[in-house]
Parts: structure tokens; sequence; C-alpha cells
């Protein structure tokens, strides 16, 4: 029943360990005796095509492993439903260390799976995979939301953490609607923040990259709304700092999103100078990150505060990381280590280059 191995998504202090399904089925998870159940309400769900269990991020980073649990419906009758036996997986799980850090950045795949797979084992061993938007090529079909579990189940295995991110291209088709419920976010939100070992991230959600009235939406989008309500979201962030990015263990501090908003393109790109202006100001004088990562326009290069790139005043230095060209990919790794980041961009030629230090 299951489509792929698990996808253990970092959201908060929790994991969201979510995996497609072909069948109508039940689904919990259960870690040292413990069992967390995907219900809603109290009913445990069974016609979803993608299930999703929550656990806190402590107790599976104790445990190292974890087991999923499934039964398949044979009819959910309203009185003595019947299921077929319970098929249980065992997966082991290596939680983010504290020090020497390996994470490996993907972004607009656009339905490929191959080729960023290939240019990840480029860098070798990850301990964190990042997924930075426009992994499927849109979302008129519901099948395109498989090549995000693809891709984190050849790279991964489901035994190490990933953060994922929503793209632009992500808001478009019949199902982009529905997407939060394929993908994990926090209360619905696609904008969120994560600790795993001592790096802190905030996941920000640029929306579309042109205006909301622009033809080629069709009136399917109102993201300025929903850009204005991540403002306030990052103030609430800055509020709540002493268990966000000022915790104890944090060393490292990490902004994703799918688009560079410092950066602006030609019109009708050049979108939200004010919105995104106030969103690097807020960070740069209160998050301090370390820095942010990026995808978006399809080109790998690092860009330094005050760099030709900086059009809105960068809190930090931005890694745009992540280039499609055909059938060629490129991602870019990073290496964590004694609080010294260094990058390198790696492609689906086998090729790693351009390594250097933040």
């Amino acid at each position: 029943m299951l489509k792929t191995s698990p996808a253990v998504f970092a959201v908060g202090t929790s994991y969201q360990i979510m995996v497609p399904v072909t069948k109508p089925s039940l689904f919990w998870v259960e870690i040292d005796g413990n069992k967390y159940f995907d219900e809603q309400n109290g009913i445990m769900r069974s016609i979803c095509t993608v299930h999703r269990v929550s656990v806190p991020m402590s107790v599976l980073d104790k445990a190292g492993h974890y087991t999923v649990c499934e039964k398949e419906i044979i009819d959910r009758k309203p009185y003595f439903p019947l299921t077929e036996e319970v098929v249980k997986t065992e997966f082991k799980f290596y939680p983010v260390p504290k020090d020497n850090i390996k994470i490996y950045h993907i972004a607009d795949t656009h339905n490929m799976v191959e080729s960023p797979v290939k240019a990840a084992k480029v860098f070798g061993e990850i301990d964190l995979l990042v997924l930075n938007g426009d992994i499927p090529d849109h979302s008129g079909a519901i099948e395109n939301y498989d090549v995000i579990y693809e891709i984190i189940e050849k790279i991964t295995g489901g035994e190490k953490p990933t953060v994922f991110s929503r793209g632009n291209h992500d808001l478009r088709g019949y199902f982009a609607e529905a997407m939060a419920e394929y993908t994990p976010n926090h209360n619905g939100n696609t904008y969120y923040t994560f600790r795993v070992g001592s790096v802190w991230g905030i996941v920000l959600d640029c929306g579309e990259d042109k205006d909301d009235s622009h033809p080629e939406y069709g009136f399917t989008v109102a993201c300025h709304g929903f850009r204005a309500r991540q403002t306030e979201f990052i103030k609430s962030v800055i509020e709540n700092k002493k268990n966000e990015y000022e915790a104890e263990g944090v060393t490292c501090k990490m902004v994703i999103s799918h688009n560079p908003f410092t950066y602006l393109l030609k019109e009708p790109f050049d979108i939200e100078k004010e919105i995104f202006g106030e969103w690097a100001a807020l960070l740069k004088e209160f998050v301090k990150p370390d820095v942010m990562l990026a995808g978006h326009i399809h080109a790998a290069f690092i860009s330094r505060v005050g760099s030709e790139y900086d059009h809105l005043g960068q809190p930090c230095t931005v890694v745009v990381g992540s280039d499609k060209k055909g059938d060629y990919h490129l991602g870019c790794g990073l290496t964590i280590k004694d609080k010294c980041i260094k990058t390198v961009f790696c492609d689906s030629d086998g090729k790693a280059f351009g390594e250097e230090i933040i």
C-alpha cells in the first residue's frame, strides 16, 4: 500500500511522518511502544492518498527508529468495519547532529527525479535534505506530488529528516488549494520555523512571482494578503525568540525561501518591494540569520550582503542553489562545522564545483 518509504518532515519541534498510499488504509506509527495515530478529531483517516502522523522530535531523536503500521480497509461499514491484518515496517532514524552537519538543497526539479538524485549523490551522505519549491512541475495533476516522496526516498530512505518549502509553480492547477494536505505544514500554513540539531530555521513562502492581477493566474491566487500575514508571523517569531532562534544550543540560523525575495527580477517579477523589504529588515535586525537558501531563478551563485543581487537589503548571505536545463539538474551542498558554513554546487553530470566558505 505504501508508494514510497516515509518522509520525515521537520516542522516546529515535531516531525511529520508522511507517506503516499495506493489504497484506503488506517495508519499509525509506533516508537518504543507508544502509538501515534493518523486521526482527525478522534477518527482514524482512511480516505486519503497521503498519511500524516506528528511525533515529538525529542522522542524520535532519542529512539533512533520508528515503525510504520497500516491496515488496508476492506469495507468501512458503519458497524463492524472490515480490515486486513496490520502490516508493520521498521525504519532507522538518524537525527541531525550538533556539529559537522551535511545538508543538501534541491529546488526547481519540475517533476524530475533521477537527475536531482544523481546530483545529491555527488555530495554524499547527508544529515538533512531541503526541498525548496517547484519540486512538482505544477499542481494540475495529483500524481505530480509523488515526485516529492520519490526524491526523498531515494536520498534519505526515510531515515533522515527533510525540510520542505513551497514554490510558485506549486500554486498552479486544480490541486494547488489542497497541497497543504499532501505536504508538511503548521496549522495549515506553508510557512513555519523548525529546529534540528543545532540548526534553527524559518521557512517563508513568497507565493506566486507576479502580481495577483496578472492574467496568467486567471484570478486564482490572492498572495498579497498571504505575504502580509507572514510579516506578522515573523514578528511573532521575534517576540518568541527565547524559544526560537535564541533557544539553547542553536548555533546556526537559516532562512529557507523558494524565491530569493531580496533579489528583484525585471517587470512583471518586481513585486512586493515593501513587504519583502520589511521581511529582510526584520530578519536582519532581530534574527541575524547565517545563511538563506533559495532557488526559483534556475541559477547557482552566492550573493553576499551588498552584492549586485542585493536589491532590498539582504539579512545575510544568500545561496541560490538550483539549476535545470532539460534533464540536467544542479543543487547545493552545505557543511556546517565549528560555526563555519562551506558550500559546494553539485550537478547531475557528477561534478562538484564552486566550493566557498560563507
